[in-house]
């Protein structure tokens, strides 16, 4: 399902900014606030929260509290576990955008990637939060209440034993809804060593170990187990794109061949007409004989008579015939211009299907990076924030994103991709164009670890060659220190053609 919430855009805020928290209907007496700060790069939210529920009271299966950013794209972000003190709790978390909503809601473990639609609390502007507040028009999705109904813990509220760590019971939960999405067939050895770590948390609880030991293992088990659903899901994504590639390529072949049997129908319908035509030529020229031996009938009276006569029905049942042709022959060439025009509409349709592939790519690639579409394919923007100063090191975060990209890139073999790496003109020209190869070298190799295959990757460096703004200004600077992935191929109608010049450095 999904849902709309307000968000705040705290790019101007200045120092730290208070905002509220309010109860929705599943929890209408739950409160809350909390302190957003921006902190080198990121906004910190430091959250208080009270006369909270115990997360169990909306079903066996949710055992603890999340908090969540979601921005206006609809992007959800997990910023951390609420920690329960009773009726109370807080939560201390980080998120890397400037503009978001945030709500609370209940789950079945902490680690998990995507809200449940059971939220209990949302963000309330106060009087003095900073920041301009704007509605979320795309709606974030939410994990359905039946998505989890697979658990068989049994974990009613009054059995939760507080002698037993709550992570320990996530734990169980974890593993059971991986297993339930298939990690058992997608991701064995993640699911195998999720269950592993959660038996050695059993173990470690039923031996009375130090609850700090129990609840560290715990907690591995949660992460292992979510690392495995996640393998699996995106699996399951890259199995259904492939199957739709298939049916566009089929439907595409069909549209082919019918186009081919039009035409030769059409050929056919052509060859026709023509031995129609002849036929009706040879006919008149038997008239014409009948003509002249009828005259040289009248030189014999009977003879001549009885001769014409005969060659005259001849002639007309000659040209019955022909005109029964080209009857029909009028009639196949009409039925082939028909199925001409179908597959002429068959091969539109192909087309249309490529276009519309095109635009779920561009979907797809927008929901993790800055992605355009242009003349020479789909070009995601990668900033220079997500390397390190001067270096072609890519940051975790750069990572994480790269390793989505390479998941919907999985699911098109056909395609190309082309890195471009850039600077700006602060540096000797050497240094620049020496860093712009080794960045677009850096992803490259990245996306081929990613399985992408080798072969369909090339990497060069432009230097400061091709800004996309001016470099009299900071602001212009940043916008010309980036990586572009220039996706292009068949599959979405868009053959890219090669910019690489100069000094450009190709890596294969």
């Amino acid at each position: 399902m999904a849902k709309t919430t307000k968000a705040i855009n705290y790019s101007h805020a200045k120092g730290s900014t208070p905002i509220d928290f309010k109860g929705t209907v599943l929890m209408p007496f739950a409160k809350g606030e909390a302190r957003v700060e921006g902190k080198k790069g990121v906004i910190s939210v430091s959250a208080k929260f009270e006369k909270l529920s115990p997360a169990t009271t909306y079903g066996p299966q949710f055992l603890t509290y999340v908090l969540w950013a979601v921005t206006p794209e609809g992007r959800a972000s997990n910023l951390g576990e609420l920690e329960m003190d009773g009726t109370k709790a807080k939560v201390d978390g980080a998120a890397a955008f400037q503009a978001f909503a945030m709500i609370v809601t209940a789950e079945p473990y902490f680690a998990v990637a995507q809200p449940s639609d059971v939220v209990v609390l949302e963000n309330e502007v106060r009087p003095d939060t900073v920041g301009s507040v704007e509605e979320v028009d795309a709606k974030f999705d939410l994990l359905e209440r039946g998505g989890y109904s697979t658990i068989t813990t049994g974990n009613e509220s009054a059995r939760l034993d507080p002698r037993v760590p709550l992570s320990l019971y996530e734990a169980r939960n974890a593993v059971e809804i991986a297993k339930a999405a298939g990690a058992e067939k997608y991701a064995n050895d993640s699911i195998q060593k999720a269950q592993q770590l959660l038996e050695s948390a059993e173990d470690a609880q039923k031996h009375k170990a130090a609850r700090r030991d129990v609840d560290m293992t715990a907690r591995e088990a949660v992460q292992t187990a979510q690392d495995a659903r996640t393998i699996t899901l995106k699996r399951l994504e890259q199995e259904r794109q492939e199957a739709e590639r298939r049916a566009a390529e089929a439907r595409e072949a069909l549209a082919k061949q019918k186009a081919e049997d039009a035409e030769k129908a059409k050929l056919e319908a052509q060859l026709a007409e023509e031995k129609a035509a002849r036929e009706k030529a040879e006919a008149e020229a038997a008239r014409e004989a009948a003509l002249a031996q009828e005259q040289e009938a009248q030189k014999a009276a009977q003879i001549a008579a009885q001769q014409k006569a005969a060659a005259e029905a001849g002639a007309a049942q000659t040209a019955q015939q022909a005109a029964q042709a080209a009857q029909l022959a009028a009639q196949q060439k009409a039925a082939a211009d028909a199925e001409a025009e179908r597959a002429r509409q068959a091969a539109e349709q192909a087309e249309s299907e490529k276009a519309e592939l095109r635009k779920q790519l561009l979907q797809q690639l927008s929901t993790i990076l800055q992605t355009r579409d242009s003349a020479r394919g789909l070009i995601v923007n990668m900033s220079d924030v997500l390397f390190d100063t001067g270096s072609y090191t890519l940051k975790p975060g750069a990572r994480e994103k790269l390793a989505k990209i390479s998941g919907i890139l999985l699911a098109y073999p056909s395609l190309k991709i082309q890195v471009e790496g850039h600077t700006d003109s602060v540096g000797g020209d050497d240094y620049n164009q020496r860093l712009s190869e080794q960045r677009a070298q850096s992803v490259r190799e990245y996306l081929v670890d990613q399985m992408v295959s080798a072969d369909s990757v090339t990497a060069f460096g432009f230097g400061k060659s091709k800004p996309v703004a001016t470099n009299d200004t900071p602001e212009g600077r940043q916008q010309n220190r980036r990586v572009e992935l220039v996706v292009s191929g068949e599959a979405i109608g868009q053959n890219m053609g090669s910019e690489a010049t100069g000094r450009a450095a190709q890596a294969r």
